[in-house]
């Protein structure tokens, strides 16, 4: 029988998960209903913030939280070049500009000691990246931000677990964002979520998720409108709240809604995130032990006050000292059913990126030097040891 593929990452679900995805298809609610408020504050007691606003996917949680924070056009945000792109679009989509900060050479993100200096009277946000698990460098960023008085967007779509000087991914930032793609800690097929502490910028997220509209007592603007009175205040003599049937659209916000089936999901595959993260440690554990011996590769950097959620392993291959090309390795690795990957392009280097802000490659040198050497080989929590020995075996063998 013929090996079978090893892809980077892969959802891990089992029967529990199938079931709570069965009770909310014979129940009364597919979306806006229970699962997705048990869901929220599930998460939030998770990562230790006082609220979490779920939404659609981990792009429209950034979306959400630019709109919160302000951004709008003609202001900046700073984010690091090696993410995905939602890092950036996000801001786009507001009309505001995006800004990079070079990473750092060990951990690969964004860079502090580069920050303030890319900080302008136009910048509203600063959004670093908690690159493949690891936190960035959050003391350090929150100090420059608090100075300048922006808002830290932490994009924590690789981290959902990780801690940061015994402190959880979640309660670093401002706003704090997290992905339920398959590939993440949490499957829920797609999903999103922002948790903050501040109840402005919380309702603020709840109101741009929902078209910009809202049906709460308290948040109602038009008071002889939501009573159902006319200008004069004629109407029902005691009717001081709205109507049951009223609402306003108060701010131009945007279909970003989470539903009940896929909350259902992300609390089944809750209760299995610590497992999840301990096997994750354990095979990031034996990849550095087995690659760290090698002078043709460089493991992964890992700081000793944060712990990272692994959602990726990535290698940088050593070019100098290699007789192949990272393109061949790669094809070779795939040839022998490991499905090695490599995350990410630079974000300025994409064309639209060129186009629009004038970037070329030369700009973030350590970003560039970072992807051309950079190689993803599996990780996710069902691997088995047999598994992880095929894949430390062929990356040794094709890079030999």
């Amino acid at each position: 029988m013929s090996e079978a593929f090893i892809p980077y990452a892969r959802q891990s679900l089992d029967e529990d998960d199938i079931a709570a995805v069965v009770e909310v298809l014979r129940g009364d609610w597919l979306t806006q209903g229970p699962n997705i408020t048990a869901f929220e504050t599930a998460i939030a007691e998770r990562v230790g913030a006082k609220h979490g606003i779920a939404v659609a996917t981990g792009t429209a949680a950034l979306h959400c939280a630019c709109y919160a924070a302000g951004v709008g056009p003609g202001d900046e945000i700073i984010t690091a070049p090696i993410t995905f792109a939602a890092s950036g679009n996000c801001a786009l989509y507001l009309g505001a500009n995006v800004k990079f900060v070079d990473i750092r050479a060990d951990t690969y993100c964004l860079d502090p000691a580069q920050l303030e200096a890319a900080i302008t009277p136009r910048t509203k946000a600063i959004i670093p990246i908690d690159y493949t698990g690891q936190p960035a460098d959050m003391d350090e960023i929150n100090e420059i931000a608090a100075r300048h008085d922006i808002a830290v967007i932490e994009d924590s779509a690789h981290a959902l677990g990780a801690a940061y000087k015994n402190r959880p991914v979640g309660s670093l930032a401002a706003m704090s964002i997290f992905s339920f793609h398959p590939v993440k800690h949490v499957a829920m097929g797609e999903g999103g979520l922002i948790a903050t502490d501040d109840d402005e910028l919380a309702a603020a997220l709840r109101l741009f998720r929902t078209h910009g509209i809202t049906n709460s007592d308290a948040a109602m603007r038009l008071s002889d409108q939501a009573a159902d009175r006319d200008n004069e205040g004629h109407g029902e003599a005691n009717a001081t709240d709205r109507a049951p049937w009223y609402y306003e659209m108060q701010e131009l916000g945007f279909n970003y809604r989470i539903t009940d089936i896929q909350c259902a999901l992300g609390l089944s595959q809750l209760t299995k995130l610590d497992g999840f993260l301990a096997r994750r440690r354990e095979i990031a554990a034996r990849y550095s032990t087995a690659f760290g011996q090698s002078e043709l590769l460089i493991p992964p950097h890992q700081e000793a006050d944060r712990e990272s959620a692994w959602h990726l392993y990535m290698l940088r291959l050593r070019l100098d000292k290699l007789s192949k090309s990272r393109r061949q390795i790669f094809e070779e690795l795939r040839a022998r059913k490991i499905g090695v990957h490599v995350h990410y392009i630079p974000l300025h280097l994409q064309p639209y990126y060129r186009d629009k802000f004038g970037y070329k490659r030369g700009d973030f040198p350590q970003s560039e030097a970072y992807y051309d050497a950079a190689l993803t080989i599996p990780l996710f929590p069902a691997m088995s040891d047999d598994d992880c020995q095929r894949v430390i075996d062929a990356v040794l063998a094709c890079v030999s």
